[in-house]
């Protein structure tokens, strides 16, 4: 096992990755920008390094002052938690080619899942089942986008190969609208990601998005731990996941769970990953693969009794998956809120001090939050400051703890989205279960009016 990791990163996931090393007896090293000087996990660390300025261009982002921090400092491991470096393969390389270990999968499996038509034909080999859609990059012929947008049938989606994050996208409806988009997304992919190349799929018009979470190690064993709901969303970011997802028979989660675990077989995968599915009429379709610890790991945590953070850094270290797929045994209901530090309902962002901080507690609530009364919240980076956590016996049990939860949290000096997840608790649909991706939106707009 390791003696000494460093954090590439920042935020609540630093700390969640601190906690993992501390209860494991490894010694954290955690990097910073300066207007991160103050946060939680800088003052608990063994070691702390200050990286560069405020932009993440010249701090997080940038590769050798991360790696020049792990030599000064003697670490042997390099743990890049999500965002930021965290699914970039020549950072994976890099951390290797200069002696250390790289916590999570191998530079050859970020690229093959990293660019969108690669990690699609590498799941349809798998026997994963992907959306209906061109079988690789879209070429410049026009004759043939027009034949295989016939083909899959309109609407369809013109995607970023090398696009995430919910950017690069665009969806046509007509044939007169479709060279246009596919020229403009190829100019915004080759601007955003310096890849031009697109493809397309079938536009699904009310899907649900579910994700399979696995863990695999080097020893060719993977598992997978059930699924999450992620459909709430917002312009295609996550607001609220749950696990598992309302309504989908244990039979149908079983069936895709395996096919995922045995995909990560075929590609000599290891660590944690997390394979994204629309879901429609009963029916799953793979969109792609994150190579690295998801931001709401801790409603799977919750269910499963895994630790998914640790169990990273094991397999990082050559160990074994401690568990089979039959030792998983899934439990109970979680609810994850992500907190973010701008206005409710114009999203707009909302840095400054924190004068008053004050988190929930009681039976199956958690917090994940880097934040405390007198934080600053820089204007630099992601808007999320932390995130609550319930888990019940139930779903019934569980949205019962979050409203609870929810009306215990009190944020001053900034605003929050604590407004919208209270309102959200209590909206019928989302208390049924089963929304799609659409819905927040939708919920939105109708507020609006």
């Amino acid at each position: 096992m390791f003696k000494k990791i460093l954090i590439a990163n920042r935020g609540e996931i630093a700390l969640r990755i601190q906690r993992a090393c501390k209860e494991m007896g490894i010694k954290a090293v955690v990097v910073y920008s300066e207007a991160d000087r103050d946060a939680k996990y800088v003052k608990l660390a063994d070691e702390a390094v200050c990286i560069g300025p405020a932009p993440s261009g010249l701090s997080y982002l940038s590769m050798p002052a991360i790696i020049s921090a792990a030599e000064v400092t003697d670490a042997e491991a390099i743990h890049p938690g999500y965002g930021f470096l965290s699914e970039n393969a020549d950072f994976a390389e890099r951390v290797e080619k200069s002696g250390f270990t790289f916590i999570g999968p191998t530079p050859e499996s970020i690229r093959l899942m990293g660019d969108k038509v690669s990690a699609k034909q590498a799941m349809i080999r798998a026997g994963v089942p992907c959306v209906p859609g061109s079988e690789g990059a879209l070429p410049d012929d026009p004759a043939v986008i027009k034949r295989t947008a016939k083909a899959v049938g309109y609407p369809v989606i013109i995607k970023a190969a090398g696009g995430g994050g919910g950017r690069g996208m665009r969806v046509v409806h007509t044939e007169a609208a479709l060279l246009h988009a596919v020229q403009t997304t190829k100019a915004e992919a080759g601007s955003a990601f310096g890849n031009p190349e697109v493809y397309m799929e079938k536009f699904l018009q009310n899907p649900r998005h579910i994700e399979i979470q696995i863990l695999a190690d080097q020893h060719k064993n993977a598992v997978y731990l059930g699924e999450r709901d992620c459909s709430m969303q917002r312009r295609h970011q996550k607001v609220i996941e749950e696990a598992p997802a309302p309504g989908i028979p244990r039979k149908l989660i079983e069936k895709i769970g395996e096919r995922c675990s045995a995909a990560c077989k075929k590609i000599g995968y290891r660590g944690a990953g997390t394979f994204e599915f629309l879901f429609e009429n009963g029916e799953f379709y793979f969109i792609e693969m994150n190579t690295r610890v998801q931001v709401e790991h801790p409603v799977t945590e919750w269910i499963s009794g895994v630790d998914i953070v640790r169990t990273q850094i094991a397999v990082a270290a050559g160990e074994k998956l401690p568990f089979t797929q039959k030792q998983i045994e899934l439990r109970g209901h979680a609810i994850e809120c992500r907190i973010n530090a701008e206005d409710a309902y114009k999203f707009t962002p909302s840095p400054g001090r924190i004068t008053s901080w004050h988190m929930p507690g009681g039976p199956g609530v958690r917090v994940d939050s880097h934040a405390y009364t007198n934080y600053f919240v820089p204007s630099n980076y992601d808007s999320m400051i932390g995130k609550l956590i319930v888990y019940g016996d139930t779903r019934e049990q569980a949205l019962a703890r979050m409203r609870t939860a929810l009306s215990e949290t009190v944020i001053e000096g900034i605003k929050t989205n604590i407004p919208l997840h209270r309102e959200i608790m209590v909206d019928a649909s989302f208390v049924a279960g089963g929304t799609n991706i659409h819905y927040l939106e939708e919920w939105l707009s109708r507020r609006e009016r």
